[in-house]
């Protein structure tokens, strides 16, 4: 292919190729060309133009396939407007020479076909540059229609549309010729042509202006007749055709067109009066019209009808929005005429009218939905409510003429039925769209949109009735406050206007559809109504019997509201299941004998009572049993069992019973049997096991019924055929945008639609399709469909005998019976047969014995051969599951053997396509069948039936099922792929676009092909490379195709090949090909570019966009206007689909497409993205709302209405989309919070303004989030403050997302300051809407949040602006206090628990922050009192401000902390098991009724933590010493230790103090554990943080700590429970507040400890000492046992701790059992934390035990802390100890002092165990493994100082032990690390001045002589640097100490040992100027040191100066010297700065 690549044809290679690819080469080719024409330079193409022409135009000849004569005419017509174009009038005359040739054979018309198409493409690019040749041309070819075949005057009529497009109004002359050769075509037997001359006229009617003026009305009549016998593609034409010249016709009479020539006007009445026409009486003239209204014939077929309705719909589109504001209530009225009386021909019988109905409702869903803003549609939805209202007089004056029980029926008021549905539904999906936002609508009462539709409640007509139902039930889901008020009003009118049948129906069916509204509502209804509904309805069937007029309605409305409420779930109906049984039991007869006497007794109108009420009541254990499966229990079941076997009884006798009463009886037993089967179908079938086979019966007697003549396949067999099969049948099957209209055509004319006036009781059930009204099919078609489905179940269940028996009565019936009923029953029978294969499949069953396969296959063998295609696909299946239910491969052979055969021999449509689908379908589902050469043979037969040109059903078939066959096989499949794609590429070049079917069957197997190749198309094989191109070339070829499907399929294919190769995907030209189809009309092809759009921007997000924008730019006329990619990007473009899309799925891929482009690209095109939100949401609902944003002018609200509204308009240009919806802004304002989640994820600057202006100013292309600060703000109030509820919640939660992520940055400008604090006005005027008392529940709950984050954030610091909020807070305070009687009645009572919630969650997050505050604010206190005074004044200032918000909350805390607790005790209750709800409160909780606990649950779940918490520091705050007054209680005068409990009076009723505080620290407590103990995966780091903060807290006085020290279990219980988090939570902030728990526990239970001795040794004080008893653990034995020990359980989490952070600590996972070191190890910040807190709790542990017990502890202890120092002792710079090393030295030397190492009973094992721990540190520093180690050697000496100075004498100093820790210090000296020479002199230092000479004078004999050496070396070794300046400062302080610490008589020998040291650092007078800084701070420090010794020593300086000349010269010189060189006195500072400087300091003193 790559040769195919040049300028020119390669004529030579093109040659050497067969057919086939020589097609795909020259395809290649002229691709290619068309891209390098359009880049190549205009020189070169004229050079080489005349050998292109040639080669082009030798191509014309050759035969060239549809696709590549268009390309050819392409590239011709591109070349000429590039290049020269004198040679073109030959290329013309060449085109019409071939068009008029006489040759007629099939061979040649390819050629004839290309001219045409070369001369339209030629004429469209080069336009008037041809002069008049058209003319010639234009006749030419309309001359050659008359002869042409349909594929001829398909492209004629496109030739000739492209041909006026070029010439523009050049064409005149040629107009009236071409609009009558496209007036025949309009109504050609092609549908393709007819598309083609709709497309042309199209064209036409731009510049010929009689079509939309002389000669309307005959366009109009033609279209009509266009219309009939005409498919979905055809009416999409025609439509647009007749609606757009209709629209043209109207808006002419402005234009100044009309007024220059004398044009006809047309008024808007005249347009619609002609469309009206065509709806009401088809395409007929209307002299014919009215003959066959006399004969009371319909003559509208519904293809025309529907045809005219979406040409409506087109008009109105075309007129635009603004046009359909200003004309809606004419249009309106005209189009409810259409189903008004006026035209009683179009509703004369039930169908009819039901189809008229949903063709008008189809024409306003889709103008007001699409076209009008929410502000018109609110007008609108006023103008409908006017329509109703004047409809309403009508039957009112009709009403009141009759008393209401007599009134005659009237024709006036049956006459508007039609219209009130269609009002009636359309005001409902008006305000259903608009959501909340319709509030201000119906708070209007001059227009009075409720009382309304309840007026029309009573309607006569049941329609009306169910309309004006649903219309409510659409209003309350759009605004839930309405819902209960609404059921109240429905209720009430229902008690009032019981003796009305209307009445009763009627607001029972109001009642119904509201309760199927609350599932939508998820704020519920109050729990009360399920009881006063249940009232009603008992009363309703109690009094059914009493007025026989009444008896039906009463019956039915009893049941439908019984039903009705089971969908409000088990927690509503729990408590009437008793009175529902009952009632199901008294419906039915007891027994059999009972049912005999009924028999017997009754009359017709008894039996339709009876049967009324039996079918309603079956409905309601439907509706029971489906909506509350946790009811359904086997107890429950068994009540059910008498009822229904009774029912079933009741079915087996129906039909003679009907036979004894006659047609009365036919529908409600239809109905009771459809209710039944359905009941049936649901339950398991072990409940009517013994009935089975006579309901098998039954149901076979249904389907094969003599009096159903309709077959309705539509409905039928759909869903037991496979999805992808339904693609091969009409394009009606798949999902379009006219589904709502064009499913009737589906039906046939003799089928209504569905409609809810067929089952009143699907009214409550939630509609498939969201918000459009439920549409049960007729009775007689809802039951064959239950008995079918039924079937499948019994029949799977029966014996095998009686499926065999039934199965032949089926097939005996279908051959007895003739023709169209042959038909109908065959349909039947089938689709039962194939739920019973489906429902054996699912279920695993088997099919029984052989002789049932007989049977079996007969039937689906004679449907596969039906000329129905339905019901072949579903005989494919039904075979391929028959098959797989077998699971025998040799019967499946036998099935493909029998399809092969027929295929080979049958030359049928029918026989050929049902069998090849047959093979496809049995490769489905049993995979690649086994053996190759059976796939082979499928391969060749399908291969062959593809290429039958002459039937295009046959190829689409046979390729649909190779595409099945290519899926199952999978790699099997891989040697037939060459083949296979060749055959596909083939048949694309080949057969002609008329056949859009076999493309889109060809598209699915390049799909799946691609599908198969996988990843491989990545390879670079010459073999790969070949498929690729191939693959390729099929999209483009696929691409290029005219009808939508098959470019969906184009994009799919690319979109799989982008996922396995993108590499070699052009991305711009997919990425192009998606923006031109962004607005399609079709659905199918718009969810295809979506779909691949939502792939490709998870890769390429950034490409993506830019290529869209280029490609906008760039393009003119390509990309259709409504995307507007140029002005908003492809986002915007996105953002605008969604906002008028109407289909889920679509919407969903949009937003996760813009989810994916957020995430790649927000922070990149930050402004970009945030303009695009602002836009959107700026355009709010109401303009009132926006104005108040700014920060200053907060009241210049009416000034800001007016500007917005102008600049709204100007703006609307440059905005992504004009009065976005809500549904949109929503969207947004997640987008906005998405965006600041990207940037917190990327750059710091996002969130510093500081560095963010700066790096603006170095780079102006850099932009940072923060500096959007106002924007965010400003959306986030617009999104807060509007009408619509859920947009209220999206902005609040931006607000609070914006305040968490920027509270703490600081304003550079004003420091001290936020840069929040200047937006405290913005966040106040957002928050206080959501606190009025209309606000819903959720709102107010949102606010608080917000509210508390606010004030927690610490953003304002004056007090004054902070009571803004805090007001708001303490409003709700103030309105929940009153508890949960006394909130709105609105909402569920769990509403109200959420709100009280919330408020109590937001009160205590504001209290836990001020206490958290003061604590701060204390300790800083602390430390400025250290420092200078002046720094107090400056603090109390700041204090201030922060002690306020604790005393703004210290005025309610009395009042909360009671709510609070109540909260908790709630929590408890509600979290206890289920096994102890039997003693839960029957009322509820404080905040919970009982009855909605289960729905409270959550709610509490998401507030107890902060309320825990809050609730802790109160008590804590109270410190367990202030009682409540109402408590009863005496203030306690001081803390309650355990020895001054219980000696209260016991006796007394009211609650003591103490038990009051027992009882809350058992709540927390309580509460606490059980969440640890279990927790859950969802539990948040938040709430297991605050749990642990509360029991810190808890714990942090002594009162609780002393509970817990004296209660040993409950400590270990917490402990463990502690444990397990530490083990379940890897966050470092949850171990760490853990660990502090655990500190505070053993601090209590030392305490304890403590406690008990202090009391024990006051008690017994006289007693001898011997005789006290041993507290703490382990008492007198030293025994601890596991899970009783506290000490145990602290040991283990301590270890568990530290062996995860130094796993070499365990010696399980070191392998070792001795103490080994691998290298020492530095850990993470956390890590060091939590390491050094697990040690302090190790060191408190001996505490705890008694003297044996802290014998058993110390080794483990010992073993740690010495571990840890081994692990972690790492060298650092400048001597510094790591935070670990520090923490176990600390941690050591508590255990060294620990009294109980000097106890008697523990002293001498204590010494022994001290002894070896000192071995072990002394071991470290031998070699392991014979490698030296890399330890620290200043932590191991700090550690052998700690020893020697903490324990007691004889531990240290036995000599093995004392001779070792010499040789340590020995070692070290010799170092020649200064750093750690110093440290080795001060640790030596503390040893010598240690006072008991025992422990210090072996260390000063043994090392005071190597200190002197060291100390004399320096003469010869010079010290360079300051750290080895300071090591001898170090010595020599240790010298001077010696001498300090000496007996008088030796000291003089010491000093006389320095004096020399000292006078070696002195420098004389000359070296003194040249010395280094180093050696002249020596010479000062020695200097400075011997005028200090002289003096104190002055007889034993005096005798050296004596004894040695040479020093005392030295000495003097120095003087000398130093008198000199220091004029200035300042020697002494310098002497003391090196010496600080550099000193290294112990951060902990551990000495």
């Amino acid at each position: 292919m790559e040769l195919a690549h040049s300028l020119l044809l390669n004529e030579e290679a093109c040659n050497q190729l067969g057919e086939v690819q020589k097609a795909e080469f020259v395809f290649e080719w002229l691709k290619f060309l068309e891209k390098l024409l359009l880049a190549t330079n205009r020189a070169d193409i004229k050079e080489k133009q005349k050998r292109i022409i040639e080669q082009l135009v030798s191509l014309l000849n050759s035969s060239p396939g549809p696709p590549t004569r268009k390309l050819l005419a392409e590239n011709l017509a591109i070349l000429y407007s590039i290049a020269d174009t004198f040679s073109v009038y030959q290329t013309i005359d060449k085109c019409n020479e071939l068009i008029r040739s006489k040759d007629d054979s099939p061979s040649y018309l390819p050629t004839k076909l290309a001219a045409v198409v070369c001369l339209g493409s030629l004429y469209k690019k080069l336009g008037r540059l041809l002069g008049n040749t058209f003319i010639d041309t234009v006749g030419n070819i309309l001359k050659a229609m008359k002869s042409a075949e349909s594929q001829g005057r398909y492209e004629i009529m496109l030739s000739l549309q492209n041909i006026l497009n070029g010439l523009g109004a050049a064409a005149a002359p040629c107009h009236r010729d071409i609009y009558k050769a496209a007036r025949s075509c309009l109504t050609d037997r092609s549908m393709a042509v007819r598309c083609a001359a709709a497309k042309c006229l199209l064209e036409l009617q731009n510049e010929a202006t009689f079509m939309w003026s002389t000669d309307m009305d005959s366009v109009a009549t033609l279209c009509f007749k266009s219309f009939e016998g005409s498919n979905y593609d055809v009416r999409i034409a025609v439509s647009k055709l007749l609606g757009t010249v209709l629209a043209r016709a109207v808006m002419s009479k402005q234009g100044t067109a009309a007024s220059r020539q004398n044009i006809r006007k047309v008024s808007l009445e005249e347009a619609m009066e002609l469309l009206g026409t065509g709806f009401l009486r088809g395409s007929s003239g209307f002299l014919r019209a009215s003959g066959d209204m006399l004969k009371g014939t319909s003559s509208v077929s519904r293809d025309v009808r529907v045809g005219v309705t979406q040409a409506y719909v087109v008009f109105i589109l075309t007129l635009g929005g603004r046009w359909l504001e200003r004309n809606f209530a004419t249009l309106l009225s005209h189009i409810l005429s259409l189903v008004s009386q006026s035209h009683p021909k179009a509703i004369q019988t039930q169908m009819d009218a039901i189809c008229c109905r949903r063709c008008v409702s189809f024409i306003l869903r889709t103008t007001i939905g699409s076209l009008l803003g929410e502000k018109a549609q609110i007008a609108a939805a006023k103008d409908i409510c006017q329509a109703i209202w004047k409809l309403k007089k009508v039957v009112d004056a009709v009403m009141s003429e009759g008393n209401l029980e007599t009134r005659p029926g009237s024709t006036d008021v049956t006459a508007s039925q039609h219209v009130l549905v269609c009002a009636l539904q359309e005001l409902g999906n008006l305000i259903y769209g608009l959501g909340t936002t319709a509030a201000p609508l119906l708070q209007d009462s001059s227009i009075g949109i409720l009382d309304n539709v309840i007026s029309v409640i009573i309607h006569p007509s049941i329609s009306v009735r169910l309309a004006a139902a649903w219309c409510l039930h659409c209003i309350a889901v759009a605004l839930p406050s309405y819902l209960t008020p609404l059921l109240d009003r429905c209720l009430e009118r229902l008690a009032v206007l019981k003796s009305s049948p209307e009445a009763v129906t009627g607001f029972s069916y109001a009642v119904a559809a509201l309760l199927g509204a609350v599932k939508r509502c998820p704020l519920g209804i109050p729990h009360g109504k399920g009881k006063i509904i249940m009232m009603l309805a008992e009363d309703l069937l109690c009094s059914a019997a009493q007025n026989s007029h009444l008896s039906v309605q009463r019956t039915q409305a009893g049941w439908l509201l019984i039903a009705a409420l089971m969908t409000l779930g088990s927690a509503f109906i729990h408590h009437h299941l008793p009175q529902v049984l009952r009632l199901w039991k008294c419906v039915f007869p007891l027994s059999p004998k009972d049912l005999e006497t009924e028999r017997s007794r009754g009359d017709s109108f008894t039996w339709q009572v009876t049967l009324e009420g039996r079918a309603g009541a079956l409905c309601a254990i439907k509706s029971f049993v489906s909506h509350c499966v946790d009811l359904v229990t086997d107890e429950v079941i068994q009540r059910l069992l008498p009822p229904l076997r009774c029912a079933v009884d009741l079915l087996i006798q129906l039909s003679s019973i009907q036979k004894t009463y006659g047609s009365p009886l036919k529908t409600p037993s239809m109905i009771y049997k459809q209710r039944l089967y359905e009941l049936l179908a649901l339950l398991p079938t072990e409940i009517y096991a013994a009935n089975l086979c006579a309901i098998l019966k039954e149901l076979a007697a249904d389907l094969t019924a003599s009096d159903t003549q309709m077959a309705a396949s539509t409905f039928l067999l759909p869903p037991l055929c496979h999805q992808d099969d339904l693609l091969l049948l009409s394009p009606l099957l798949q999902d379009t945008d006219h589904r709502f209209i064009e499913e009737q055509l589906l039906l046939g004319n003799g089928i209504a639609c569905g409609s809810l006036e067929y089952d009143p009781f699907s009214i409550y059930e939630h509609g498939i399709e969201g918000d459009s009204v439920p549409k049960p099919l007729p009775p007689m078609f809802s039951l064959i469909s239950s008995a079918a489905r039924l079937f499948g179940i019994v029949c799977a269940h029966v014996a095998e005998s009686q499926r065999l028996l039934v199965l032949e009565q089926l097939l005996d019936s279908i051959k007895h019976t003739k023709a169209s009923r042959q038909q109908v029953v065959q349909l039947h029978v089938m689709s039962a047969f194939s739920n019973f294969l489906k429902y054996v499949a699912s279920s695993k069953g088997n099919l029984g014995s052989e002789e049932i396969r007989k049977p079996a296959l007969t039937l689906l063998m004679g449907a596969l051969e039906s000329t129905n295609p339905l019901m072949r696909c579903a005989a494919a299946e039904g075979l391929a599951r028959l098959a797989q239910v077998i699971g025998d491969s040799s019967f499946t052979a036998g099935l493909a053997q029998v399809s092969f055969d027929k295929l080979k021999s049958a030359r049928d449509v029918v026989t050929r396509t049902g069998h090849s689908l047959a093979l496809g379908s049995l490769h489905r589902y049993l995979g690649g069948m086994g053996s190759s050469q059976h796939l082979s043979a499928c391969i060749g037969i399908l291969y062959t039936l593809s290429q039958d040109g002459t039937s295009p059903d046959v190829q689409t078939w046979a390729l649909h099922s190779l595409s099945l066959i290519i899926d199952s096989a999978g790699p099997l499949y891989h040697v037939h792929v060459e083949s296979t794609l060749s055959l596909i590429l083939m048949l694309l070049l080949t057969v002609p676009p008329t056949h859009a079917e076999v493309h889109q069957s060809l598209g699915r197997c390049l799909n799946v092909l691609i599908t198969t190749l996988g990843p491989e198309l990545q390879g670079s094989s010459t073999a790969v490379s070949t498929l690729r191109t191939s693959c390729l070339l099929g999209c483009a070829v696929m691409q290029d195709n005219p009808d939508c499907l098959v470019q969906a399929q184009a994009i799919s294919c690319l979109q799989q090949l982008h996922m396995f190769a993108p590499r070699y995907v052009n991305l711009s030209s997919l990425v192009s090909c998606l923006c031109v189809n962004l607005c399609s009309s079709y659905l199918l092809l718009r969810r295809a570019v979506l779909a691949c759009l939502r792939q490709i921007v998870q890769r390429e997000a950034a490409e993506v966009s830019e290529h869209a924008v280029v490609l906008a730019k760039d393009s003119r006329e390509d990309l259709i206007p409504d995307a507007n990619i140029r002005e908003v990007g492809l986002e915007g473009a996105l953002l605008n689909l969604l906002d008028k899309e109407s289909d889920q799925r679509l919407c969903q891929d949009i937003k996760e497409t813009l989810s994916h482009m957020i995430t790649s690209l927000a922070v990149g095109k930050l402004s970009f993205w945030l303009k695009l939100c602002k836009d959107v949401l700026a355009s709010s609902a109401d303009f009132t709302t926006v104005a108040s944003v700014d920060t200053t002018q907060e009241d210049e609200v009416d000034k800001g209405d007016d500007a917005s509204v102008l600049t709204c308009r100007n703006d609307e240009k440059c905005r992504p989309i004009v009065n976005p919806r809500w549904a949109t802004r929503v969207f947004a304002a997640e987008c906005v919070c998405k965006i600041i989640n990207q940037c917190e994820n990327s750059d710091i600057a996002h969130f510093d303004i500081a560095l963010a202006q700066q790096m603006k100013e170095r780079d102006s292309r850099n932009d940072f989030l923060v500096l959007h600060l106002a924007d965010l703000i400003r959306m986030a109030f617009m999104a807060a403050t509007d009408h619509c509820d859920q947009l209220r919640l999206s902005g609040l939660q931006t607000l609070l997302v914006v305040v968490r992520q920027f509270a703490t940055i600081p304003e550079p400008e004003f420091p001290g300051h936020v840069i929040l604090e200047q937006y405290q006005a913005n966040v106040g005027a957002a928050l206080r809407p959501a606190f009025t008392s209309d606000t819903p529940p959720n709102v107010t709950a949102k606010a608080c949040q917000v509210c508390s984050a606010w004030i927690a954030s610490g953003v304002v610091s004056d007090l004054n602006d902070l009571r803004r909020v805090h007001q708001l807070l303490v409003s709700s305070l103030t309105k929940i206090q009153a508890g949960k009687e006394a909130l709105s009645q609105l909402y569920n009572e769990s509403a109200s628990t959420m709100e009280i919630l919330a408020v109590l969650k937001a009160w205590a997050e504001v209290y836990i922050i001020a206490v958290e505050r003061q604590k701060k604010q204390t300790e800083k206190q602390k430390q400025t009192t250290k420092t200078a005074s002046s720094l107090e004044e400056n603090a109390t200032d700041v204090s201030s401000s922060i002690d306020g918000l604790l005393d703004l909350v210290q005025t309610d805390l009395g009042t909360l902390s009671k709510l609070w607790l109540a909260a908790l005790q709630d929590f408890a209750l509600l979290t206890l098991p289920s096994e102890f709800a039997s003693q839960l409160p029957l009322e509820g909780g404080a905040f919970y009724t009982a009855e909605t606990s289960e729905n409270s649950k959550p709610h509490y779940h998401n507030s107890w933590a902060l309320i825990l918490h809050a609730t802790a520091l109160w008590l804590t705050s109270t410190g367990f010493i202030v009682a409540d007054p109402d408590e009863g209680a005496t203030n306690l005068s001081r803390p309650v230790t355990p020895t001054t409990m219980c000696q209260g009076s016991s006796g007394s009723a009211v609650k003591s103090p103490e038990d009051v505080y027992t009882d809350r620290f058992h709540l927390i407590l309580g509460i606490s554990v059980e969440f640890l103990c279990s927790l859950r995966s969802d539990a948040t780091m938040e709430s297991i943080t605050a749990c642990l903060h509360a029991l810190q807290a808890l714990l942090d006085v002594p009162w609780p700590r002393s509970k817990i020290g004296s209660d040993q279990d409950l400590g270990v219980e917490l402990l463990n429970v502690l444990h397990r988090v530490i083990l379940t939570r890897e966050s470092p902030s949850i171990q760490l507040a853990s660990l502090e728990v655990v500190r505070q526990i053993i601090y209590a239970a030392q305490e304890h400890v403590k406690e008990k001795r202090r009391s024990a040794e006051v008690d017994d004080g006289a007693a001898e000492k011997e005789t006290l008893p041993e507290f703490g653990e382990g008492k007198d034995t030293g025994g601890l046992v596991p899970g009783r020990s506290l000490v145990f359980a602290t040991l283990e989490l301590c270890v568990c701790i530290l062996v995860r952070q130094l796993p070499e600590l365990n010696p399980k996972l070191t392998g070792s059992p001795g103490v080994k070191a691998a290298k020492a190890q530095i850990l993470s910040e956390d890590g060091n934390k939590l390491v050094s807190t697990a040690l302090i709790i190790l060191s408190e542990l001996p505490g705890v035990c008694s003297p044996e017990g802290s014998i058993s502890v110390l080794p483990t202890i010992l073993y740690l802390i010495i571990g840890v120092l081994r692990e972690t002792a790492v060298r650092l710079p400048g001597g510094q100890l790591s935070p670990t090393v520090a923490a176990a030295l600390q941690a050591l030397k508590g255990i060294l002092s620990s009294p109980l190492a000097r106890a008697e009973k523990s002293h001498a094992a204590w010494t022994d165990l001290l002894r070896s721990a000192l071995t072990t540190i002394l071991d470290c520093w031998d070699p392991v493994d014979g490698a030296q180690q890399e330890l620290d050697e200043i932590s191991l000496l700090t550690a052998i100082t700690v020893f020697i100075l903490s324990t007691s004498p004889e531990v240290t100093t036995i000599q093995c032990l004392q001779e070792r820790c010499i040789e340590k210090f020995k070692l070290t000296l010799e170092l020649k690390d200064p750093v750690v020479q110093i440290k080795c002199y001060q640790l030596l230092l503390s040893i010598f001045q240690y006072p008991n000479p025992t422990v210090s004078y072996p260390y000063i004999h043994s090392l005071a002589s190597p200190i002197v050496r060291k100390l004399e070396e320096t003469d010869k070794i010079k010290p360079e640097g300051a750290a080895e300046l300071q090591a001898i400062h170090e010595g020599v302080k240790v010298l001077e100490a010696l001498v300090a610490v000496a007996e008088e008589q030796h000291r003089a020998q010491l000093v006389a040992g320095i004096l020399p040291i000292l006078i070696s650092f002195l420098l004389d007078e000359n070296t003194l100027g040249s010395a280094t800084t180093t050696m002249r701070n020596l010479h000062d420090f020695a200097l400075q040191n011997l005028m200090q010794i002289g003096p104190q020593y002055s007889s034993v300086f005096k005798n050296i100066m004596a004894s040695s000349p040479t020093m005392k010269a030295r000495l003097e010189a120095a003087i000398k010297g130093n008198q000199e060189s220091v004029k200035i006195k300042t020697t002494p500072k310098h002497i003391k700065n090196p010496g600080k400087n550099s000193s290294i300091q112990l951060k902990t003193n551990f000495l």
